[in-house]
């Protein structure tokens, strides 16, 4: 039987969305007996919340001043630490699961899966290669845990009817000292999370200018959306970069996708290729975006994305 272990990713207060999804991939494998590692100061409240996914079977909470600011370099010997009682260990492909799952890896001296995407057998699995143009299956040896980071953008959560156990877990490892927490610098907003948003509004480089990106602003407020970019309208510095999507961005799922004088360069598509439904505004419709959209407009986004607010409005 497998028995695996989750990571969960927070901000010390809430469950990031992408647990509920790396949750859904480990229950793919056959007769999967599926834990939960909380790693916090409290981890009272965020265990109580991960108790409830369905799949879990229990939630280890491992308190310690030093995961305050879940540095990868503090927390990878403690997953490291309790890898021997696992045969799986994943994590989420998110900027966290990325930066963490490798030293969980280097530390238990295996090889580290990358963004699976599909469980094809207990150490079998499928990932995409060449910015998502192709998919490779591989296959882990079973003589060893398995570490993995889970693509979250190919799975749905899990629900959240659950109530697993909550235990304590005790870990006795010596911490790294090299690395230290110094500050933490983020753009506020009011807006959904844009890997976690239901719907998403993207703006490309044919806006002209970080000005008329509140084109897109005012549009995605209308719908309580998440607003994303195109690398083209984050290198021209009219968004930070934080909001590009694609494959040196973010990878997002949405339910509705709005791509917005974006003209679909196969490394943007990499990134919403999971999206439910795709439209597209742009005023050549030559171009390459219309080809996986499931509704296009073509015209003039300054004339058009003005008339679609005040009809929402």
């Amino acid at each position: 039987m497998a028995k695996i272990l989750v990571i969960a990713e927070h901000d010390g207060a809430t469950l990031n969305p992408s647990v509920a999804k790396t949750v859904a991939c480990a229950a793919e494998i056959d007769a999967a007996d599926i834990d939960v590692a909380v790693f916090a100061v409290s981890a009272a409240s965020i265990a109580a919340e991960a108790a409830r996914l369905e799949s879990i079977s229990r939630v280890l909470t491992i308190e310690n001043p030093a995961n305050k600011d879940a540095l990868a370099a503090i927390i990878a010997p403690q997953v490291a630490s309790l890898a021997s009682a696992y045969t799986h260990i994943f994590g989420p492909s998110t900027t966290f699961g990325k930066d963490l799952m490798p030293r969980v890896a280097a530390l238990i001296g295996v090889n580290q899966i990358s963004d699976i995407m599909c469980v094809a057998g207990s150490h079998t699995f499928k990932r995409p290669i060449y910015a998502g143009n192709a998919v490779v299956t591989v296959e882990a040896p079973s003589d060893h845990p398995v570490v993995a980071t889970v693509r979250i953008a190919s799975y749905k959560t899990v629900s959240a009817n659950n109530s697993a156990s909550i235990e304590t877990a005790e870990v006795s490892v010596e911490l790294p000292t090299g690395t230290r927490f110094i500050a933490l610098q983020a753009g506020k907003s009011d807006r959904p999370d844009l890997q976690t948003a239901a719907t998403v509004v993207s703006g490309g480089r044919a806006l002209g200018s970080s000005e008329n990106f509140d084109l897109i602003y005012e549009l995605a407020d209308k719908m309580g959306a998440g607003v994303g970019a195109s690398r083209a309208a984050v290198d021209a510095g009219y968004v930070p970069n934080e909001m590009q999507v694609g494959q040196t961005g973010k990878i997002i799922a949405p339910d509705l996708y709005i791509a917005i004088g974006i003209s679909g360069a196969i490394q943007h598509l990499t990134g919403i290729k999971d999206a439910g439904t795709i439209v597209a505004i742009n005023k050549d419709g030559e171009a390459p975006i219309f080809e996986v959209a499931d509704f296009g407009l073509v015209g003039d986004l300054f004339q058009i994305i003005p008339e679609l607010t005040a009809a929402l409005g």
